[in-house]
C-alpha cells in the first residue's frame, strides 16, 4: 500500500485532495454503506432461521419476530441507501466543480501563445466532456465499488459462518475472474482516451464550422463538411463499439466463471444436505449469500471500467493544469501608477516557434506621443504591441515603462496601463452596459453614458427598446461592425488607461463607419501614450511619429511627409495605396 501510495503521480494525489477536503461527508457516507452492506448481509443471514425454524420446526415465536426483524432491516437499509447516495453525491459534485473551476482557472491564466497551439473546442471538450466523466468515476463509480466492496466483505462473512469449507470452494474461482478485470480494464483506459480525443477534435470541428458559416455558405461547401463530420462521427463509432466490447467482455467472462461456481455449489452443496451433513436452511443461506456476492463482484468490473475512464479524463485535465505558463511574475512585482508613461524598447529581439520576428528594436515613445507602425503583413507589427502587456516576453533586450523593466511590474498592474482596440472587435453575449463596463465593472451609469457619446455610440443606443440593457448576442452579432467598434473603444475609454493600442481599428470598416470611428477613436487617444497599427496609411498620417518595420527591423522613422521625401519603404506603401490609374 505505501509503495502504491509512493509510485503515485502528484496528479492522483492532488485529485485525492480534493475528495479528502469533504472527509466528514465521506465517513459519513461510508458509515451508512456499511449499515446497506450489513443489512444486505444479513438479508442472506435470516433465510436458515426462516427455512429451519419456521418451515421445518415450525416455531410459532420466530415466525413473530423474524417479520419484524425484516420490516427493520429493509426501513435501515432505504434510509441509508438514500443518505449514503446524497452524501456521496454531493462529495462528487463538489470535487467536480472545484475540478472544474481550477481548469478554467488554469487556462484563463495561461499566455497567448497556450491559446495558439490549442483548439478552442479542445479546451470546451476538457471542461464539459471530460470533466463530466470524471464527476461519473467520483460520484457514481467510487460510490458504487465502495458499497459493493462493503456489501462483499459482509456476505463473505456469512458464507464463512454458514459452511468454511464450501466457501473455500466458492472462492476458488476468484484469481480467474481478476485476470479479464485488469486485462480489459487497461484497454477500456487506451480505448476511452481515444474516445475523448475524437470528442475534443469534434467539439473544435464543430465550432470552427459554426463560426465560419458565412465562408461554408458562401463557397458552398455544406456537403465538403458534411463528409469531414461523418467520418469522424464513424470514427468515434468505432472507438465506442470497441470500448463496449472492453467493457462488457469482463463482465461476461466473471458471469461464466460465477456460473461454473454456482453450479458446483448446488451439486456439492445438495449432495451434503441429502446426505444430512448440512440442513436446508444452511444451505439456501449460503447459496443466497453466492449469488448475492456475484452480483457486487460483476459490478466491480463495470465500477473498474468507469474508474479507468474517468483516470483517462483526469490525466487529460491535468495536463492542462499542470501546464506551466511562460510568462513569469517575479517574487517581489511593482505596482505602478495610472498616470501618462513613457515606454522604451532597448535591443529588443523576439522570436516565435524559433523564427525571428524582432530584431534589434531599440524605440522610445514619449508620454502623450502617438505612434504610427506600418509595413508589410508579417512584419512583425502585431508582435511589437504584443510585449508592451506581456502577451509574450521578449527574448533578448527589454521593455521598460518609465525605465522599470515590465518584467519587474505586476503583470494586473502593468495591464491596467493599457487599453487595446483590434481590428477585430472582441464582444460578449452581454447587455450593451455590461459589455462597456467590462473595461471598468465598478463604472457608474453616468460614467458609461459619458463614455458611449465619447465613442459615438450612444445615439445608436437609444434606438433600441432596451437601449443600455439591449443583449447584443453572440461576438456582438445583432450589431454592424462600425457599431460593435464603438462599443469596443467606449469600452476602452471607461477604462481610461494611460497607454493604448490601436490594431488596425478601422481597416474592416467601410468609409461612413470608418469616418465615425475615426471621430471616437481621436477621443480616445487625447492624452494617452499611443501605439497605432495601421493598414490604410491615411489613418496615420497626422501621428507625431512613424515607423515601418520590414522583417522585423525598423527601417524608417519620421513624420509622414518627412518619410514621403526620403522615397524609401514608406513611399513605396504609399504609392502601393495611392497610386491612381
Amino acid at each position: 500500500m505505501i509503495k502504491f501510495i509512493k509510485s503515485m503521480k502528484p496528479r492522483h494525489k492532488d485529485l485525492i485532495s480534493h475528495v479528502k477536503e469533504n472527509k466528514l461527508r465521506l465517513f459519513s457516507a461510508m458509515s451508512l454503506m456499511i449499515i446497506v452492506a450489513a443489512t444486505t448481509s444479513a438479508t442472506a443471514f435470516l433465510i436458515k432461521p426462516v427455512l429451519d425454524d419456521i418451515f421445518f420446526k415450525k416455531n410459532i415465536k420466530m415466525l413473530t419476530i423474524i417479520p419484524i426483524v425484516i420490516i427493520f432491516i429493509y426501513l435501515l437499509r432505504g434510509i441509508s441507501s438514500v443518505g449514503q447516495a446524497y452524501l456521496m453525491n454531493y462529495v462528487g459534485e463538489e470535487v467536480i466543480r472545484r475540478l472544474r473551476n481550477k481548469l478554467f482557472d488554469c487556462i484563463q491564466d495561461l499566455p497567448l501563445s497556450f491559446f495558439q497551439k490549442e483548439k478552442t473546442g479542445v479546451l470546451m471538450s476538457r471542461i464539459t466532456n471530460d470533466v463530466n466523466i470524471v464527476k461519473a468515476m467520483v460520484s457514481t463509480a467510487v460510490t458504487g465499488a465502495l458499497r459493493d466492496c462493503f456489501t462483499i466483505i459482509g456476505l463473505t462473512c456469512v458464507i464463512f459462518f454458514r459452511d468454511w469449507q464450501l466457501a473455500a470452494i466458492a472462492f476458488f474461482v476468484l484469481p480467474f475472474a481478476l485476470i479479464p478485470f485488469v486485462k480489459y480494464g487497461r484497454k477500456v483506459r487506451t480505448v476511452s482516451t481515444g474516445s475523448q480525443e475524437t470528442m475534443a477534435d469534434l467539439s473544435s470541428f464543430l465550432h470552427e464550422t459554426f463560426a465560419g458559416r458565412k465562408v461554408v455558405k458562401a463557397f458552398g461547401m455544406e456537403d465538403y463538411e458534411k463528409k469531414r463530420f461523418y467520418k469522424m462521427t464513424k470514427y468515434l463509432f468505432d472507438l465506442q463499439q470497441k470500448a463496449v466490447v472492453a467493457k462488457h467482455m469482463s463482465s461476461a467472462i466473471m458471469e461464466f466463471l460465477a456460473g461454473l461456481g454456482i453450479a458446483f455449489i448446488i451439486s456439492y452443496g445438495g449432495y451434503r444436505v441429502i446426505y444430512g451433513s448440512s440442513t436446508p436452511g444452511t444451505f439456501f443461506s449460503f447459496l443466497a449469500a453466492v449469488l448475492m456476492l456475484y452480483d457486487p463482484a460483476r459490478k466491480l468490473s463495470e465500477f473498474n471500467n468507469a474508474i479507468q475512464e474517468g483516470m483517462s479524463a483526469a490525466n487529460r485535465i491535468y495536463d492542462i493544469i499542470e501546464t506551466e505558463s511562460d510568462i513569469v511574475e517575479c517574487e517581489n512585482p511593482i505596482n505602478i501608477d495610472n498616470q501618462p508613461h513613457k515606454i522604451i524598447f532597448k535591443d529588443v529581439f523576439f522570436q516565435y516557434d524559433k523564427a525571428n520576428v524582432l530584431n534589434n528594436i531599440n524605440l522610445e515613445v514619449k508620454e502623450g506621443e502617438i505612434l504610427g507602425i506600418v509595413g508589410m503583413s508579417g512584419g512583425g507589427k502585431s508582435s511589437l504591441v504584443n510585449l508592451i502587456p506581456r502577451f509574450y516576453d521578449v527574448t533578448k533586450g527589454g521593455i521598460f515603462i518609465d525605465n522599470i523593466n515590465i518584467k519587474d511590474i505586476s503583470i494586473s498592474s502593468l495591464r491596467k496601463q493599457i487599453a487595446i482596440v483590434t481590428q477585430e472587435p472582441i464582444l460578449f453575449n452581454e447587455t450593451i452596459i455590461n459589455n462597456i463596463k467590462y473595461g471598468k465593472p465598478d463604472a457608474t451609469f453616468e460614467q458609461v453614458v459619458e463614455a458611449a457619446k465619447s465613442a459615438y455610440a450612444y445615439d445608436f443606443i437609444q434606438k433600441f427598446p432596451k437601449k443600455f440593457d439591449t443583449n447584443i448576442g453572440e461576438l456582438g452579432g445583432l450589431l454592424s461592425g462600425g457599431e460593435r467598434q464603438r462599443l469596443c473603444i467606449a469600452r476602452a475609454l471607461i477604462k481610461d488607461s494611460p497607454v493604448l493600442v490601436l490594431d488596425e481599428a478601422t481597416s474592416s470598416l467601410d468609409t461612413e463607419a470608418e469616418s465615425i470611428v475615426k471621430k471616437a477613436l481621436e477621443n480616445l487617444m487625447i492624452g494617452r501614450t499611443t501605439f497605432v497599427i495601421a493598414h490604410r496609411l491615411s489613418t496615420i498620417q497626422s501621428a507625431d511619429r512613424i515607423i515601418v518595420l520590414v522583417n522585423g527591423e525598423i527601417k524608417e522613422q519620421g513624420k509622414h511627409e518627412e518619410l514621403l521625401k526620403n522615397c524609401g519603404e514608406y513611399k513605396k506603401l504609399y504609392d502601393m495605396q495611392f497610386k491612381s490609374d
